[in-house]
């Protein structure tokens, strides 16, 4: 399959806004820090605060987006609600990410 009918066929596709809306929450440094802060465990919220340094707000409100658009998932466990990636392609866009800003 050439270049340029991958193209092409992108700029047919139904979903793109989706995607654009997916590159989207890459856009917020806080976002991000929270993605790569769970790239190798889950978190609380205190814990996410308490690594990236933000307020538990702030956290929060992009935490809620971060779930909403499937980046992360969450559980309950007693009082607290822990927070990871949601799966394995997160960890391929991060590290396809940091792989792109490194060359």
């Amino acid at each position: 399959m050439s270049g340029e009918y991958i193209c092409e066929a992108i700029m047919e596709y139904e979903r793109i806004n989706e995607i654009a809306d997916l590159f989207k929450m890459f856009g917020d440094a806080t976002r991000v820090k929270i993605l790569f802060s769970l790239f190798d465990r889950e978190l609380s919220v205190t814990e996410i605060v308490e690594k990236i340094g933000a307020s538990q707000t702030a956290v929060s409100h992009q935490l809620r987006s971060l779930k909403q658009s499937h980046l992360v998932k969450c559980r309950r466990e007693g009082k607290n609600i822990i927070y990871s990636l949601a799966d394995e392609h997160v960890k391929i866009i991060i590290n396809c990410a940091v792989e792109h800003i490194e060359e």
